[in-house]
């Protein structure tokens, strides 16, 4: 074989053999790449619970106005359970212990704080303003601010259908009303009281022992006794406790319980209760703060419109025709047809507060200071 022919014979087996190669690599299958391992999903953050503080006057067990308010704050507890976190301090002065307490609440973590007493309104104010992410309420006052609003009710309706009782039930003529402290809110209710029981009696009088505190017993049991002794043998108050109806039932007379039921504490005493229920007011406010939706600078004044108020627990001794003016006036205030502060109406000396075929103003029952015809007397300080 000569060199040529075998080069040529090397030259092609170089050329098979690379033709081979690439015929091999096309028929080869290409392996899927793997696959990235799945990225777990962030677990989603865990939602803190709302916390909401409540500071009261009183002793939550006072029976009246601070048992009302914690019964409010269970119905909060009730209708949001795990989404909100609740607590309260109680027997909280209308001091300087006041702004050192709500301070404390806001330092805490409480995003809302209710103050549940008139006295509290400018420590509220106060420290509102030193913690603008804290919205602040406060019960009774008038003074707000962009985190800082106030809610109230309509006491006077259920003085008002207590005073129809009372002049219905009154042998003597003669009522006792055991006051706390004479802000325009207390004087309110003893006038309305006053009227209602006119409509039952229009020779009514009502006489009237302040004590100056909205909560003492011992002072309470004293003033009633004092109106007892004064020939008034139904009596009626604007204090946080249950001691003017033990009284009277201690002394043989009768009278009502104020802001909660209190009828097993004078059984024989009771005619009825004006109580108040906070529970409607509460869970909104609070279903505002979970929504995003609570706005300050607001005022609420709810009453028997609202179910926020009502007179219960009326006496079986009460005649028939008085409980079915009590649900007349229900009725006439749940739809509007009934005012109960329609003139004319005149004060104890003849002057004229409210003018014929007029309804007082909110403005004006805001800043009531003076006594209605009936009540004996002048408001202290005016």
């Amino acid at each position: 074989m000569t060199d040529l022919q075998k080069r040529s014979l090397l030259k092609l087996a170089v050329l098979s053999a690379v033709a081979s190669a690439a015929l091999m690599g096309c028929g080869k299958k290409e392996e899927p790449a793997p696959a990235p391992a799945p990225v777990a999903a962030p677990a989603p953050a865990k939602v803190e619970p709302l916390k909401v503080a409540f500071a009261y006057v009183g002793p939550v067990g006072d029976g009246g106005w601070t048992f009302a308010h914690d019964n409010g704050r269970k119905a909060v507890e009730q209708a949001y359970g795990d989404k909100v976190v609740t607590s309260f301090v109680e027997k909280v002065p209308e001091s300087a212990d006041a702004e050192r307490v709500l301070r404390d609440m806001a330092q805490q973590g409480n995003k809302l704080i209710f103050g549940t007493t008139f006295g509290y309104m400018e420590p509220m104010l106060k420290v509102a303003k030193d913690f603008p992410d804290v919205k602040f309420e406060h019960a009774t006052g008038y003074k707000t601010a962009d985190n800082m609003r106030t809610y109230d009710s309509r006491t006077y309706e259920g003085a008002y259908m207590a005073g129809v009782v009372a002049g219905k039930m009154s042998k003597s003529g003669v009522l006792g009303v055991v006051g706390s402290v004479p802000i325009p809110e207390v004087v309110r209710n003893i006038n309305s009281f006053t009227m209602g029981a006119q409509l039952s009696n229009p020779k009514i009088r009502t006489k009237v022992v302040w004590v100056n505190e909205w909560f003492n017993p011992p002072k309470e049991t004293e003033a009633a006794t004092a109106l007892i002794n004064g020939g008034a043998d139904v009596l009626f108050q604007n204090t946080d406790s249950s001691a003017v109806l033990q009284t009277a039932e201690k002394m043989g007379k009768r009278a009502f319980g104020w802001d909660s039921d209190m009828t097993a504490y004078g059984p024989k005493a009771h005619l009825a209760s004006a109580v108040i229920n906070w529970g409607p007011y509460y869970v909104k406010s609070v279903g505002e703060m979970l929504d995003g939706t609570w706005k300050g600078g607001t005022r609420s004044w709810w009453g028997v419109k609202e179910g926020a108020i009502d007179l219960v627990s009326i006496a079986a001794d009460v005649p028939d025709e008085t409980k079915k003016r009590i649900d007349e006036i229900k009725i006439g205030l749940k739809d509007g047809s009934l005012a109960i502060w329609k003139g004319p109406i005149m004060d104890n000396t003849g002057k004229e507060l409210v003018a014929k075929g007029t309804v007082a103003t909110d403005e004006f029952l805001g800043g009531l200071k003076s006594y209605v015809k009936g009540v004996e007397g002048k408001v202290p300080g005016n």
